[in-house]
């Protein structure tokens, strides 16, 4: 698929081998909790099996409508962590699961569409790929894909957006400071999507919202395609938790509003 980096040269080779061995001779521990058993435990995994919106403190303008399996904090962060940078790769079914859970829940939502369901994976920077070895949230799609196919809805993957320039570590970097980071920074790629089909933006976390929000913009900027005028939405893992008191009631886990 077009946009998909593997690790496919000999130091990718190299690192997935490395981490191979390194499964067989050290003893496995949960990435969440550290205790002893599966990669991922079962009450880790079940913390990403209770979809919420995604609120970030300071709610940028144009985020989209964003569901998350769980909250980006507790255990939950280093299961993250331990596969983005440092190539679990045993995580990548479990989390995969946990986005699928996401997408299901914000797509109930929306009104019925005829079309297929299509998961827009949200780019990695050129130089995260390198050092990581792999574009992770590509990996993730692939497995929230088969989870939704699994459970009978008609879902695919479509590397629909792409960089433009560079941008800063993102690490330090207020919710301003952010935005003004990513502003202009993705651009939709031509693609022949099918009639009727959603787009649903996918990513690992979402945190000041910036990156979301920068992205929906650019996937609406497409006028004419098959899906112009349909509300855009997303589904991440997991979401940081919004502190402080709410302007308005909390709503249901999963339930938003959306105006056209």
């Amino acid at each position: 698929m077009p946009g998909t980096t593997q690790d496919d040269g000999p130091p990718g080779l190299l690192r997935t081998g490395g981490r191979a061995l390194a499964d067989l001779v050290l003893p496995r521990v949960c990435a969440g909790c550290a205790g002893p058993g599966a990669v991922l435990c079962p009450a880790c995994r079940s913390r990403l099996t209770r979809p919420r919106l995604a609120e970030p403190r300071r709610h940028p303008p144009g985020f989209p409508p964003t569901v998350a399996a769980g909250a980006y904090a507790g255990p939950v962060r280093p299961a993250v962590v331990a596969f983005k940078e440092h190539g679990v790769a045993e995580l990548a079914a479990p989390l995969g699961a946990a986005l699928a859970l996401a997408v299901a829940a914000v797509l109930g939502g929306l009104p019925p569409s005829p079309g297929p369901v299509l998961l827009v994976p949200m780019p990695s920077a050129p130089a995260a790929v390198r050092r990581r070895g792999r574009d992770h949230v590509q990996e993730l799609a692939a497995h929230a894909v088969a989870e939704l196919r699994a459970g009978g809805l008609p879902a695919g993957s479509v590397p629909l957006l792409g960089r433009t320039g560079r941008t800063r570590d993102s690490a330090g970097l207020d919710a301003a400071a952010r935005r003004a980071n990513l502003t202009g920074r993705f651009r939709r790629l031509p693609a022949r999507l099918p009639p009727g089909c959603r787009l649903v933006l996918v990513d690992d976390v979402a945190t000041s919202g910036a990156t979301l929000t920068e992205a929906a913009r650019a996937l609406t900027a497409g006028a004419g395609s098959p899906d112009a005028g349909e509300p855009v939405v997303a589904a991440v893992v997991a979401a940081t938790v919004r502190r402080g008191p709410r302007s308005a009631p909390a709503r249901a886990p999963a339930t938003f509003t959306v105006r056209r």
